[in-house]
Formats: C-alpha cells, structure tokens, sequence
C-alpha cells in the first residue's frame, strides 16, 4: 500500500500517539520507583525495600498490557503497510505522518528509550547494592553462628 493512503487513517497516527504517552508515562513511574527503591535500600529500610517491590511489580504488570497493545498496534501498522511486523520502524511511521508528527513522535521515542536505558541502569545499581548487603547479612550470619569454644553454636544459644 502507498503512503498516501495509509496517511488518509488519522486512527492510527492517534492510536500510536496515544500509546507512546502511555510508554512514557509508565516509564517515568518505573524509573521513580526503582530510584526511591535505592534509596530505601541504601538506608536499610527493609519495608520501604519491599513496598517499592510491590510498587514495582504492578507498574511491570501494567507495562505487559502497554506491550499487548503495542503488539496490535505493529499488527494493525503492518497491515496497513503491506508489510509482516518486523517491517513496521519508527521511520517507516513517521513516513505515515506529518513532519511535525513524525519529529514529535521521534522525540518521545528518544526520551522512552533514554528513560528505559536509565531504569536498566539504576535496576543493576539496586541490584549491586542488595547483592552487597546480602552478603554483609550473610557474613554477620556467619559470624554469629560460628561454634564457641565449648562447641556449642552461638546462633543457637542466641535462639534459645
């Protein structure tokens, strides 16, 4: 199909406007979620941990629906193109749109990936900063469980 007629469906052009909002809008929500998490973890705040977990894990469900509709949406735009989904690139939507559009619509897809490579980065940060006190944790552990001179187990004694 030509161009021309897949710029005649203001549907679509809106539908992937509308959709990229979403992406941000998510990303943005994630990206604020795992940074007040490393914070949480670097103050030891054990219930703040795992409230930004549980924080977190509605957004990433929320993201999986964003995903299912981003799936339709290339569905839809392939459709229209002529062409199977792998064939459906930003550049090849923005050749649907006006030029204002489709350097808006490039816009938004920088920030989304740029907010997206920030969230991979802080996630391997807080990722780091659990594995480290996991193992302090695990050191003190040991540390306290360590047989006593008599041969009983201090962590034992400590419970008892």
């Amino acid at each position: 199909m030509s161009a021309a007629v897949l710029s005649r469906d203001p549907g679509l052009v809106a539908a992937v406007d509308r959709h990229l909002d979403l992406q941000v809008e998510s990303a943005r929500r994630l990206l604020e979620l795992v940074l007040r998490q490393g914070s949480a973890i670097r103050e030891r705040d054990t219930e703040a941990v795992l409230a930004r977990l549980a924080e977190i894990k509605t957004e990433m469900a929320a993201r999986e629906n964003l995903e299912r509709e981003r799936s339709g949406l290339i569905a839809t735009a392939a459709a229209r193109l002529g062409t199977g989904a792998d064939g459906v690139t930003l550049s090849a939507l923005a050749g649907l749109m006006s030029e204002g559009e489709a350097a808006e619509l490039e816009a938004r897809s920088a920030e989304l990936r740029g907010l997206l490579g920030e969230i991979g980065r802080e996630h391997g940060i807080n990722r780091a900063l659990m594995r480290q006190e996991l193992t302090f944790l695990d050191h003190l552990l040991r540390l306290v469980g360590e047989p006593d001179a008599g041969g009983g187990n201090r962590l034992m004694d400590v419970e008892a």
